[in-house]
């Protein structure tokens, strides 16, 4: 079922972020995490793979795994990186072989030990290509894109990143996932600069709960995203008073309240990463009572 129409039949609602381990020996561990998570009633959940375009295999077989054994929607993260055609159309017919029916177009990370992103070949460059194909082999798949309420690190203004945002809705992209983001401002403020610019299209924004402050200088690193000074010197404090232990209380303190000023704000639900762990989205669901 196209992610779309489930929005449309629920809200507020909570999904879910997946990072699929790459070794085999670590997938029982992932899929006890995961349903753990069955308790949270996620709309969807959707499932990444490696930089560079690895692990793309390890995607297909844990997002059909997750559908059949937790009954998640799975919404399986497709990328431009080492991308052609015929790779690409077959990946796209393998998921429909396998009743997965929602993918998200995502121009993708460049190979790890790389810092710029160069694409493959000219077919395929930037998540709007990606679109462009997906509808035009598969007009009736369910699509989403992504969208950042700080602008792409890489976007030479916002007003260019917001731009490229409505492209991708005018392509064909049934909905938005934000980059993850701290400040609810960021995100009520993009959404009215999209709909002042014609997009209309549900924008989901995504929630991260802070488990310890080596994993957060590692995530905002990749991402370009920024943290309030307020609550990243709270995070210190917390981490010398009560080490990774109170950091995550706080983090998760922190991410449950982050929800609920956007939910009562109207955003139609929030998108949890996960970090594949289960028990702190659990907690932020059961605050919020969403499940």
């Amino acid at each position: 079922m196209r992610i779309t129409e489930q929005m449309n039949q629920r809200k507020p609602f909570v999904s879910l972020e997946f990072f699929p381990p790459k070794e085999r020996e670590a997938w029982p561990d992932f899929f006890k995490e995961a349903d753990k998570l069955k308790a949270a009633k996620p709309l969807f959940a959707s499932v990444t793979y490696g930089a560079g375009g690895s692990t793309q295999d390890n995607t297909l077989e844990i997002a059909s795994r997750l559908k059949a054994q937790t009954g998640f929607e799975p919404l399986v993260h497709l990328t431009t990186v080492g991308a052609s055609e015929k790779k690409i159309g077959d990946f796209l017919n393998q998921l429909r072989d396998n009743d997965l029916d929602n993918v998200l177009a995502l121009r993708g990370d460049p190979p790890r030990g790389m810092t710029d992103f160069k694409p493959d070949n000219e077919r395929f460059q930037h998540a709007t290509d990606l679109i462009d194909f997906v509808r035009q082999r598969h007009p009736d798949m369910g699509l989403g894109a992504a969208t950042y309420p700080e602008a792409h690190p890489q976007s030479p203004s916002f007003a260019k990143d917001l731009y490229w945002s409505k492209v991708k809705a005018e392509r064909g992209a049934g909905f938005f996932i934000t980059q993850l983001f701290f400040d609810p401002r960021l995100y009520f403020d993009h959404v009215e600069r999209l709909k002042g610019m014609g997009v209309d299209v549900p924008v989901v924004p995504g929630v991260l709960p802070i488990m310890s402050l080596q994993s957060i200088r590692f995530i905002l690193t990749m991402c370009g995203a920024s943290i309030p000074g307020k609550f990243y010197l709270e995070l210190e404090e917390a981490h010398e008073k009560g080490g990774n232990a109170a950091v995550r209380e706080l983090g998760i303190r922190f991410a449950t309240e982050q929800s609920r000023r956007l939910i009562e704000g109207g955003a139609p639900g929030v998108h949890l990463y996960t970090l594949n762990k289960a028990d702190a989205c659990l907690e932020i669901v059961d605050n919020l009572n969403l499940a």
